[in-house]
């Protein structure tokens, strides 16, 4: 019998085979890897929102430390949070992912006293709350990027069948490579980042404001029994466009005060020892923290006047100078339209300033050795909803919303500002009474300071922070 014959495969059939085996078990590999690095960013993206701000406090500031939302370059700022407003930090930080510090509370005449008077020390308890927040957050960071991918990979799991041998494995592996892709992230940030803090001595050296305020002695619980008022201020709180106080003296001359102001009124209707130092044209910056040249004359800082030194309240109204709104104002009426790009942008600048200036006017006026009560005005609506004598002035509602708008953002800030430092806050309600209406309470744009309060309005104010503090008595 004869042997069969020996078939011998083809060179070109064994390649083949070759090619095809190769083919399955790359697939499958290929197939875990975009699996584990799809687990992979969504569990550090996920984590990176979700992972919970650390609270730390020193220094009197209580501060929630976190991450701000990953950038493409590899290095840059950081961003601080002042009272809603987001600002980039002066101090860059290496990697994609970089600290977000959101200022939640300002006590500086208790705290800041009561630890100690020695500037470097209040410096070092500030550099050590910052860097443990940070160590912290990318603690729990770490913890949430394990949890997030857990349950994606046991979900992935699920949806191919696999069984619990498989699972398992799936799982573990999927946990290990997510996490060496976390750490390889973050780590960059992470470890350099604590080093930069370090170099924080104060939350205005973020910010790039150059002075800081002098400690305070002699912290005292803050008086409830009014009879001393100090009102600082800009041409709103001076009583612009009214009637001129009786005997004015240059200064009051200088800077418009009025016997109509609110602080005139207050002094009427309450009997307290009521003093205005506001002055038409102040800023932060230019009236009550620094001098103010007014004509040829120059005033001084108004927190530094003996009135705000032996004041049981301090009356605040400031901001409209600072973020230039009569010119916005100005230019909004005479634009096609003020919502435009540039616009927007500018308005984000001033108030980016404003911020930073108000965040030293704040720990001023906690530091003020009589430690008063503080209430911060915000801006009362000039158009109370209704335009109709501005159209000849370019004013349409477009152009209303969009200054509305602006207004919103600005009294937000002294809001936030008022709640971060423990102070109180008033609002007017202007409401029905704009420039337009029948018995208006804004001085009209022919009159001598076009939308500033009139003698009525002037009236309203005097009500909201009589009512303001007369809840903080009670």
């Amino acid at each position: 019998m004869s042997e069969p014959p020996v078939t011998t495969p083809s060179p070109t059939g064994n390649h083949a085979w070759v090619r095809w085996s190769g083919r399955v078990r790359l697939r499958p590999t290929l197939g875990y890897a975009a699996l584990f690095l799809a687990v992979a960013a969504a569990s550090i993206a996920v984590s990176l929102w979700a992972t919970p701000l650390q609270q730390v406090s020193a220094a009197g500031q209580t501060v929630q430390v976190g991450v701000a939302a990953p950038s493409l370059d590899l290095s840059g700022p950081g961003d601080l949070v002042l009272f809603g407003q987001e600002l980039p930090t002066t101090i860059h930080f290496t990697g994609p992912v970089r600290p977000r510090l959101v200022l939640s509370r300002i006590t500086l005449s208790e705290q800041v006293a009561q630890l100690t008077q020695d500037p470097d020390t209040r410096a070092r308890s500030l550099e050590a709350a910052l860097v443990s927040g940070w160590k912290r957050f990318f603690i729990w960071q770490v913890v949430v990027v394990a949890l997030c991918s857990i349950v994606l990979l046991g979900a992935a799991a699920g949806w191919l069948r696999h069984g619990p041998k498989h699972t398992f494995r799936l799982i573990a592996a999927g946990l290990v490579i997510t996490e060496m892709i976390n750490l390889s992230a973050i780590m960059v940030t992470a470890y350099s980042a604590p080093e930069k803090l370090r170099s924080v001595r104060s939350l205005s050296d973020l910010v790039g404001n150059t002075s800081s305020p002098d400690l305070g002695t002699d912290a005292t619980t803050r008086p409830r029994d009014i009879r001393r008022v100090a009102v600082i201020g800009d041409s709103t709180a001076a009583g612009q466009g009214n009637r001129r106080v009786a005997k004015a003296t240059a200064d009051d001359r200088a800077c418009h005060r009025s016997a109509d102001a609110f602080a005139a009124v207050l002094a009427t209707t309450d009997n307290w020892d009521v003093t205005n130092l506001a002055c038409g044209g102040a800023t932060v910056r230019a009236g009550l923290l620094g001098p103010q040249w007014v004509g040829d004359r120059m005033q001084e800082p108004q927190i530094d006047a003996p009135a705000v030194r032996r004041a049981d309240v301090v009356i605040v109204s400031i901001g409209a100078n600072d973020v230039r709104w009569s010119n916005l104002l100005a230019l909004c009426a005479a634009a096609n339209a003020c919502d435009d790009s540039a616009s927007r942008a500018f308005f984000q600048q001033q108030l980016a300033t404003f911020s930073r200036d108000l965040l030293e006017l704040l720990g001023q006026l906690q530091l003020l050795p009589n430690h008063p009560l503080v209430l911060v005005n915000q801006y009362y609506d000039p158009f109370g909803g209704d335009i109709s004598c501005l159209s000849d002035v370019g004013m349409t509602p477009d152009k209303l919303k969009a200054m509305n708008t602006e207004l919103g953002a600005m009294n937000e800030i002294l809001a936030n500002a008022a709640k971060t430092a423990g102070f109180l806050t008033a609002r007017p309600d202007f409401a029905d009474h704009g420039v337009c209406g029948a018995q208006t309470y804004v001085q009209g744009v022919h009159d001598k300071a076009p939308f500033h309060p009139n003698a009525s309005g002037q009236l309203a104010i005097a009500l909201a922070d009589d009512h303001a503090l007369e809840g903080d008595r009670a």
